[in-house]
């Protein structure tokens, strides 16, 4: 790319107290260009863009517009200059309406009164542009998690940016969605705007970046054109290792490996219907399905996380009732919720604190054994490779690789037989993912059963012995290890071939 950048940074180091978590970095955006800033969770890249935006100074070195020197005090300085960022973290007032979120601190005023109309009227348009159907009157607390996403590129929109920074802005969306935020992107970026994203979807930065900068323990390890590297490439850039091997060999399921988890009728109102499966010691069962088709319902109601009800439950053998979680917790069968920083983890408090919390009666009665909490926690960074600069850390400030795999940590200290986990790499790097799939199967190894419920296909084809594909609410098909194909999966989940009777074939 030649001509001056519109947006620099030269020799930034940025400090956390006494930890440098940015080592010298320099990066440079142009206008009408998508740069994909990409790595490891923990390598950087947040703290990278905050400091671009204004919303973190850097410790030394320069942020650089349009050549200059400048100096952002904060991320309203940024926006004022050309500057959005969007957040990783929605960054959006949950009682308000999208109308007031869009122009919140910006209102369209006539003489000296909010003009309402006109105000709606953007906001309208704002919103058609990322093809997004909500109504501007609907409080943001009742949207879906991809409705919000879509709510701040069209607030971003409003900005008239001249940089726009995105952090991760597709982890909520369906394949769909981020369809329509792409073609938005190109767009943008074909009207001049400078464009940085961040994405753990390699095949995204392939199909929407120009040029791609890499980042490792806080440093830039390569910068270059998209087009001269491929997906492998980059992963092995990303975590310094080979991550072709990324799923661990499936070594099959005996067919006389006893049932665990058995499964009949299972309805969660306005969610699932007449739900029948089964779950073998040593297995990794995969619930594949569109979004809406009522997977994560479904295992929220077996775990008494929502109002359920089934013909029968069978745990061992014994049949059982679960109403509430504690009651799941007792018989062995725990949930790896799919949401770690809202219902997983209390981001304000320390790791110890979050570890042992479902746990707690393994440390004492009236009175917590402190010793024995760390010298839990000791064990759970060491097993899970738990990076943190700080043991007291909060655990907001921690990446979200190293928050997913304290959260795994935290659903293993109840020491489970049957794991259900809901989009456990859901938002986290590939090396992450790659030693979280090692962890599951090696559970399976040590007798446990699992469910993985995931909305990525790849993850479900890589990991899963069997796959349940779930539509509207109901089993379409099982599929044995034979027929676990992208092209069945989808067949079942769009109804083509699926089994009119709603159970396990």
């Amino acid at each position: 790319m030649t001509g001056q950048p519109v947006l620099s940074m030269r020799d930034v180091h940025k400090n956390f107290g006494p930890i440098e978590v940015l080592h010298g970095v320099d990066l440079d955006l142009h206008a009408g260009e998508v740069l994909a800033l990409i790595g490891e969770n923990g390598a950087g890249k947040s703290t990278t863009m905050k400091c671009l935006a204004g919303y973190q100074p850097p410790s030394s070195g320069r942020i650089l517009l349009d050549g200059a020197e400048v100096t952002f005090g904060s991320l309203h300085d940024g926006e004022e200059a050309g500057i959005v960022l969007i957040h990783q973290e929605f960054n959006l007032a949950e009682q308000l309406t999208v109308e007031q979120n869009i122009f919140l601190g910006r209102e369209v005023l006539k003489r000296g009164l909010l003009d309402k109309a006109e105000m709606r009227r953007r906001s309208r348009d704002y919103l058609a542009r990322v093809k997004c159907t909500v109504d501007p009157d609907t409080p943001v607390s009742r949207l879906s998690n991809s409705d919000k996403q879509m709510v701040e590129i069209a607030k971003a929109l409003s900005r008239d940016a001249r940089v726009l920074i995105m952090d991760e802005p597709t982890a909520v969306l369906t394949n769909a969605e981020a369809s329509i935020l792409f073609d938005q992107v190109r767009a943008l970026r074909d009207a001049g705007t400078a464009i940085l994203f961040t994405s753990h979807k390699l095949g995204e930065v392939k199909d929407i970046a120009d040029r791609v900068t890499i980042m490792r323990d806080g440093a830039v390890v390569h910068s270059g054109p998209t087009s001269e590297m491929t997906e492998d490439d980059m992963a092995t850039a990303m975590v310094g290792r080979d991550v072709s091997d990324l799923y661990p060999a499936k070594p099959g399921v005996p067919p006389d490996a006893p049932v665990l988890l058995k499964v009949e009728g299972l309805d969660v109102p306005g969610f699932a219907s007449d739900l029948s499966f089964e779950l073998r010691q040593g297995e990794i069962l995969g619930f594949a399905g569109l979004i809406g088709s009522g997977r994560t319902e479904a295992m929220e109601g077996l775990c008494g996380l929502r109002p359920a009800q089934a013909d029968r439950i069978e745990i061992d053998g014994q049949a059982i009732a679960i109403r509430s979680p504690s009651d799941a917790l007792d018989r062995g069968l725990c949930y790896l919720t799919e949401d770690r920083k809202i219902r997983g983890l209390l981001l304000d408090k320390g790791m110890r604190v979050n570890l042992t919390l479902q746990a707690l009666e393994k440390f004492g009665g009236m009175l917590i054994d402190r010793q024995a909490e760390e010298a839990a926690l000791t064990r759970a960074i060491d097993e899970f490779d738990i990076r943190a600069g700080r043991r007291d850390v909060r655990v907001g400030n921690l990446s979200g690789g190293n928050q997913q795999k304290l959260l795994l940590a935290k659903v293993m200290q109840s020491e489970p037989r049957i794991l259900i986990a809901d989009e456990p790499t859901r938002g986290i790097d590939i090396g992450t993912k790659q030693q979280i799939y090692a962890y599951l199967r090696k559970l399976t190894h040590e007798g446990l059963a699992i469910i993985v419920v995931s909305s990525e296909m790849q993850e479900i084809i890589g990991l899963a012995d069997r796959v349940a594909v779930m539509r509207r609410g109901r089993i379409a098909g099982m599929l044995d290890a034979g027929q676990i194909t992208e092209d069945t999966i989808v067949r079942h989940a769009m109804g083509v071939g699926a089994d009119t009777s709603g159970r396990a074939a």
